[in-house]
């Protein structure tokens, strides 16, 4: 079978070198981002699936704007049975999804209806779900609506971060993805309407979005540390200081007090009242920095019981 893959971040690389080893498909062309800046000097580089794709010899093709009449063209030239999305970044217009012979297929980090939208992964975590996974879906033009294809459950330890559970997810969807290319072509898979009434979202994350609110309980601070991190990161600013600082790692522990009040400060971080109970902050990054344990942090910048975090 031909497909046109379409991905831009490292969760899509999994599933292109599972359709690039699979001899039954043939990869006619590697849809992604145009090269945009990135690190520290913004220099204008490719992203991970063009890499990808550069090193096994295939096409790419990185379109600024993927619905425009020279985008529409390249990919129809290609006569792909499938475009397979991960990841991609851009919406796909009708034009675009009624190209390919038997259809579109978007792999999704959540288990459809719940979480649709560009940030699953951190969103499941951050509001304290004990499971998530993978989802293969029909697409249609709105948004993460189509019908499912298939899924797999993945349970989501107490721990897990959106870093650790990213990984294990991209591997999961790349299996996933064949299966489902396979199952569509031998007619075995039929596909299931998403129940809309059952429908969550997990809108495009911004660094607001790490702000600690310290009305919040205990657990729903914890929950959307684990949830944030790597990337936008939750953060508080402490006393005194004008950057917030990045917190890496926390716990929560049994305690009371005003919420954001520095209850104690010792060997293991900075303990910190919340809504309820309290969440001691055991390792952190100020801005600019290296990341450190707390307790060493709270060393440095005479962080006392009393003080208020905001």
């Amino acid at each position: 079978m031909r497909v046109v893959f379409m991905g831009s971040s490292e969760l899509s690389c999994p599933s292109l070198k599972a359709l690039i080893s699979d001899d039954e498909i043939d990869v006619a062309s590697v849809v992604t981002q145009p090269d945009r800046p990135r690190g520290r000097q913004l220099r204008a580089s490719a992203g991970p699936v063009k890499h990808l794709t550069l090193k096994y010899g295939l096409q790419a093709l990185t379109p600024e704007r993927v619905n425009s009449s020279e985008s529409l063209d390249a990919i129809q030239s290609c006569r792909p049975d499938f475009i397979a999305v991960v990841a991609y970044g851009q919406i796909l217009s009708k034009s675009l999804l009624d190209i390919p012979k038997i259809g579109c297929v978007n792999v999704h980090t959540s288990l459809l209806p719940r979480y649709r939208g560009a940030a699953p992964i951190q969103w499941a975590i951050a509001n304290g779900e004990t499971k998530t996974g993978v989802t293969t879906m029909q697409m249609i033009e709105t948004l993460d609506a189509g019908d499912i294809l298939l899924q797999e459950v993945v349970s989501i330890g107490e721990e897990e971060t959106a870093g650790t559970l990213h990984d294990p997810l991209g591997v999961i969807g790349a299996a996933l993805l064949t299966r489902t290319l396979e199952g569509l072509v031998e007619g075995t898979i039929v596909p299931v309407p998403q129940e809309s009434d059952l429908a969550t979202y997990a809108p495009r994350l911004t660094k607001a979005d790490g702000r600690i609110d310290w009305t919040l309980s205990a657990h729903e601070i914890y929950n959307r540390i684990r949830g944030l991190h790597p990337w936008p990161g939750c953060t508080v600013l402490m006393p005194g200081q004008s950057e917030p600082v990045k917190i890496h790692r926390a716990k929560v522990e049994k305690t009371s007090g005003k919420p954001g009040e520095v209850l104690a400060v010792s060997e293991g971080g900075i303990l910190v009242a919340s809504g309820d109970d309290g969440v001691r902050l055991v390792e952190v990054q100020p801005a600019g920095g290296r990341s450190m344990a707390c307790a060493a942090y709270a060393r440095g910048h005479h962080v006392a019981p009393g003080m208020m975090l905001q």
